[in-house]
């Protein structure tokens, strides 16, 4: 079956100002963001695709733009399963301000039981997603044969409820996995089980400095801005 690479977004506006972005329109790439994009195509110069997918949401295809430029013949598509999670009245706040709504708290330890207030569910957002790399792995095997290696440009919590997935895991223990913006997380897919091959990989070891705020042992709600 079909390997996939997970491509999180470059870091963006809502990333560095703190808000929990989901789908609030006019969230872009910002500088780093857009530099980081700028070196997706080289950092995938070895690595023949047979297709590009990605979220709806322009902070994605912002991403996506320089390895579609340097790769005219790649096929590409847009699938809103992999959009971010609609987080209904959180979308556009501060998650400082979030940190402190009751909610949070089981957003942190038991995602499988929230629905975000006007928004969807956790589960909902697993099932959607899951279900979307099912689809594209069939249809990619069927298109290009099981070898093939297609791209998907998604969320931080979208890429964390697939990974999941594919390791088993329960929802309930997807906030122990992280990935920065713009990080490679490759999965390579069989008919037994699938195998994960690359997590959160940016090549680069900064997030492993001390950080200025420390580590509550709290996960990124919609993924953060990565290294400072």
């Amino acid at each position: 079956m079909a390997t996939l690479i997970l491509v999180r977004h470059g870091r963006s506006t809502a990333n560095t100002a703190g808000l929990l972005a989901g789908w609030t329109p006019g969230v872009t790439l910002d500088e780093r963001g857009a530099a980081q994009a700028a070196a997706l195509p080289g950092r995938l110069a070895g690595v023949p695709l047979a297709a590009a997918v990605t979220s709806p949401l322009e902070r994605c295809r912002e991403t996506l733009q320089p390895l579609l430029e340097a790769r005219p013949g790649l096929p590409s598509h847009t699938d809103e399963r992999i959009g971010e999670c609609h987080y209904g009245d959180w979308s556009g706040r501060k998650l400082a301000e979030l940190s402190d709504e009751p909610l949070m708290a089981a957003v942190q330890q038991h995602p499988s039981s929230v629905t975000f207030p006007g928004g969807e569910s956790m589960r909902a957002m697993q099932a959607r997603a899951v279900d979307a790399v099912r689809d594209w792995n069939a249809r990619i095997d069927a298109e290009h044969g099981e070898d093939a290696v297609y791209l998907m440009c998604s969320h931080g919590d979208i890429i964390k409820s697939v990974v999941a997935d594919a390791l088993g895991l329960h929802l309930d223990l997807f906030q122990r996995i992280h990935v920065d913006p713009c990080s490679l997380t490759i999965i390579r897919y069989t008919a037994l089980r699938p195998f994960l091959v690359r997590l959160g990989d940016t090549g680069d070891l900064a997030s492993l400095a001390p950080r200025e705020n420390g580590n509550d042992g709290d996960a990124a709600v919609g993924g953060g801005a990565g290294a400072p």
